[in-house]
């Protein structure tokens, strides 16, 4: 199915003229900055922060296409992924009028940032084996409808969604398809970025938060075609990543070898701890894992999470989530932490 852009961009984002910042207009090394009503004396740190950043942090992208394999033109760096869903919303749906549809159980912000922008959800719950229910979907679709939203792998049951299915969405949907790949790095999965080229309706939300260890910085990103990623930064702040942030992920993104062994002992500790809970007599289910945390279903949800929390061990408590009934969400965590939490389940009275 074609996918024209025109067909779901709102007609203000269309004719919208977008601020057009100092650094916008100038790009290049000069000697002196009179431009943009900076501090001309520097800033009190000892690194100088009195210049505005990079607006496209086109640094940032150059280190990041090397890794992704994508072209920089189709990266968007946004502040945290959540910044980069808010825009879709923005950008591709009219308030009161148009609709979008996710796949509970899910990612809440989908949800959160609809509600912001005033667009209804239609929520097509996973089948009971957490995969996307394709006839559902397919019915519904309306002619207001501009997106779908699949996290893969998902948040919170941690399974990956069916390359297949989500193909089948991509192929005949008219509208965009936001796989969100938060916790892609942890997924025997491959990653949608290949076939940019093939889907024009397809983007891509990854993020720094997870396995880069970054998500204080709040660097989030999405990977799209050069026309939807120029819808993107027609709507961004000037500013939206700040400096530092800019300076630190580039750092980080040196060192890709420390996080994928710091993948490998997550996956392993992942596999162990799974091992371990198997054998507490409240737990009743574990459902499969292609992220850093587990779906454990419970006899006692909410009496093994207050139990955990008067212990100073937190972890979130999903049983009120469709289709997580009775379950705790549980991050891997170091091996010790990881030891600790079974320790203290061991003297949980169900």
């Amino acid at each position: 199915m074609n996918f024209d852009i025109n067909s779901i961009l709102r007609d203000n984002i269309k004719n919208l003229v977008p601020y057009s910042s100092a650094r916008d207009e100038f790009k290049g090394e000069a000697s002196v900055f009179l431009d943009a009503n900076e501090n001309s004396y520097g800033s009190p740190l000892e690194t100088a922060y009195n210049r505005y950043p990079d607006p496209l942090q086109w640094e940032v992208k150059k280190r990041l296409s090397e890794i992704k394999g994508v072209p920089p033109q189709n990266i968007f760096l946004g502040n945290g992924s959540d910044e980069a869903i808010d825009i879709l919303f923005r950008a591709f749906c009219r308030p009161g009028v148009d609709n979008v549809i996710t796949v509970p159980p899910t990612y809440g912000m989908y949800e959160v940032s609809a509600n912001i922008n005033d667009v209804a959800i239609k929520k097509v719950p996973l089948t009971p084996d957490y995969q996307l229910n394709l006839e559902g979907i397919a019915e519904a679709i309306d002619a207001n409808t501009r997106m779908i939203f699949i996290c893969s792998p998902n948040n919170p049951t941690g399974n990956s969604i069916n390359r297949e299915d989500v193909e089948t969405v991509l192929a005949n949907f008219p509208g965009l398809v936001v796989i969100d790949e938060a916790y892609i790095n942890y997924s025997r999965q491959k990653t949608f970025i290949q076939e940019l080229t093939e889907y024009s309706n397809l983007v891509i939300l990854q993020t720094l938060s997870k396995a880069w260890g970054l998500a204080a910085l709040r660097v989030g990103m999405a990977f799209a075609s050069e026309e939807i990623i120029e819808v993107f930064n027609k709507v961004k702040p000037p500013y939206n990543i700040n400096q530092a942030s800019q300076e630190l992920a580039l750092e980080a993104l040196k060192n890709i070898d420390q996080v994928n062994d710091w993948i490998k002992e997550t996956i392993r500790e992942r596999e162990k701890l799974v091992g371990n809970l198997h054998s507490l007599p409240f737990v009743l289910k574990i459902y499969p894992s292609d992220a850093n945390f587990i779906l454990v279903k419970t006899t006692d949800a909410n009496g093994i999470y207050n139990f955990l929390v008067e212990r100073g061990i937190i972890v979130r408590n999903r049983t009120k989530v469709e289709l997580c009934e009775g379950s705790l969400r549980i991050t891997v965590g170091t091996p010790s932490e990881n030891e600790i939490l079974v320790n203290t389940l061991k003297s949980f009275q169900s």
